[in-house]
């Protein structure tokens, strides 16, 4: 008689790892490409998994230190270790529902310690922790705990509703501080312009005085020397009376003119010159007294 041999052809996808059992024990693991298995020898190929990064998302209930309820979403990508895929194979047979209760237990033994501020501020560390945790436990059944991430962090919605409240008003306070601000700018800078326009107005009145003396002065001295006889105080009486007429032809020409009542007449006219020159000779005599003093 010949010999006999059956012998069956597997194909193990890339990225995957086959579990060889013999006589139903574990045998060996077979890597992607062709296998070849002996049924007669009771070998056969038991199972396939998959060596690809799988993702879990986890959504966890808890409460922080300020007592305020949060929801925390985190994701956890996980892949099985092909040198260890026997125990992964053999030991759980439901790795995600192990790793998300692992995720569950790490979080609310480490979130209630802190406070909602703190929470938001120290996501990664927590995500740490939990990686530190879950590689230790996941590790013996063969499986590596590629990252975790922190996705989102929901607190209650009154919560959330209150603090939007308290974001707004601390904004509107640094609103009207920053507007107080410019008020008090635009107001300091207003005085001091309104300040400066005085002085300057001051000072044109100034010159426009001192060049309406000089200019009566010099009338003066012109017309006393030229025509003999006259004295300064006759001067003054012709030069006001001129004056007096060339103002109210002034107002008649005026394209917006009201209606004003003066005296008029020779003795208003030498009363104007009398009030203008005493006024004239009290400010030379103080001048003088002040620079005797």
């Amino acid at each position: 008689m010949g010999n006999a041999s059956c012998i069956l052809v597997g194909c193990i996808d890339q990225a995957s790892i086959g579990v060889v059992e013999k006589w139903g024990r574990f045998e060996k693991l077979a890597e992607p490409g062709l296998n070849f298995f002996n049924p007669c020898a009771g070998q056969y190929l038991a199972g396939v998994l998959s060596t690809r990064i799988n993702s879990l998302e986890v959504k966890i209930e808890t409460k922080t230190k300020d007592n305020v309820f949060v929801q925390i979403i985190s994701s956890i990508q996980y892949r099985v270790v092909k040198q260890n895929a026997d125990d992964a194979f053999y030991e759980l047979q439901n790795p995600r529902e192990q790793i998300q209760s692992y995720v569950f237990d790490v979080v609310r033994a480490q979130v209630p310690r802190i406070t909602l501020d703190q929470l938001f501020e120290q996501k990664d560390e927590v995500a740490k922790t939990v990686l530190q945790e879950l590689e230790k436990v996941m590790g013996e059944y063969g499986y590596n705990i590629e990252h975790i991430l922190m996705v989102d962090i929901i607190p209650d919605p009154s919560v959330r509703r209150a603090m939007n409240e308290i974001n707004a008003a601390q904004r509107l306070q640094l609103a009207s501080v920053y507007k107080g601000e410019a008020d008090k700018i635009l107001l300091v800078k207003k005085a001091e312009a309104e300040a400066e326009a005085k002085y300057l107005g001051g000072v044109g009145v100034a010159r426009q005085r001192q060049a309406i003396t000089d200019g009566l002065r010099e009338n003066i001295l012109n017309f006393s020397h030229k025509v003999e006889g006259a004295s300064a105080k006759e001067v003054m009486d012709l030069i006001m009376i001129t004056q007096y007429f060339d103002t109210i032809k002034d107002l008649g020409n005026s394209s917006k003119n009201t209606t004003v009542f003066i005296p008029h007449g020779p003795g208003h006219v030498r009363d104007i010159s009398d009030q203008i020159r005493n006024g004239l000779m009290e400010g030379k005599a103080g001048s003088s007294g002040a620079h005797h003093d």
